[in-house]
């Protein structure tokens, strides 16, 4: 098992602990509630990670907290993982879905991304 799989069988265990049910057997209108609980909780974690970088220009006694920037970033891959899950992905989808991406990604700026092309990353 890898460890990217590793992570994704903890974050199973974690959320039937929490839900009391395997996300695989959440009926739909749970799934569509699930998606928008762990979106939420991304959206929080990020401005949580945000909070520990010193982003206010003019006050000049912040000073960056990396030690809770890395804390925040682990619960920001806890809600991705755990959004990968209610959405029926495996840790293998998700790196197979990475890697096509990533080839996007690359491809866009290989043409210098000019124009958004809406069927670039239907294969995915």
């Amino acid at each position: 098992m890898d460890k990217l799989e590793k992570i994704f069988e903890m974050q199973r265990e974690l959320n039937v602990r929490i839900l009391g049910k395997d996300v695989d057997r959440l009926h739909q209108k749970e799934t569509a509630e699930w998606i928008l609980n762990y979106a939420r909780a991304l959206q929080q974690e990020i401005s949580e990670l945000v909070d520990c970088v010193p982003w206010k220009w003019w006050a000049h006694y912040q000073k960056m907290d990396i030690q809770n920037a890395r804390v925040e970033l682990v619960d920001i891959v806890h809600f991705v993982i755990c959004l990968a899950q209610v959405l029926g992905m495996s840790a293998e989808d998700l790196f197979n879905a990475y890697l096509k991406k990533n080839e996007v990604n690359h491809h866009r700026q290989d043409v210098g991304y000019v124009q958004k092309d809406k069927t670039d990353s239907l294969h995915i």
